[in-house]
């Protein structure tokens, strides 16, 4: 069981890594700094996945950084997706 768990909080620190891959990809293809909605998607799928395994850890530390990061990512999607599902620029 433990095993499984340990899969678990890897995969979603798989996910949660991965976000950052693709955000450089989305920039590097656009020539100035993107967040591409995937970006977000994948916030909130690895979030998601750590929050299960921090719960599992018991982990009241790990949980409410989780819960909040949770909230961001779905606020930051309900706003691409009010406005048409475009995706976000950051400019320097």
């Amino acid at each position: 069981m433990a095993t499984s768990w340990m899969v678990v909080g890897f995969l979603g620190q798989a996910l949660f890594s991965l976000r950052f891959l693709v955000q450089w990809i989305s920039s590097e293809r656009a020539g100035k700094s993107t967040v591409p909605v995937a970006f977000w998607f994948l916030s909130l799928a690895g979030g998601a996945t750590l929050l299960a395994y921090a719960l599992y850890r018991q982990d009241p530390v790990f949980i409410v950084g989780q819960l909040t990061g949770l909230f961001v990512y779905s606020r930051n999607l309900r706003l691409i997706y009010r406005e048409g599902g475009r995706s976000t620029a950051a400019e320097e």
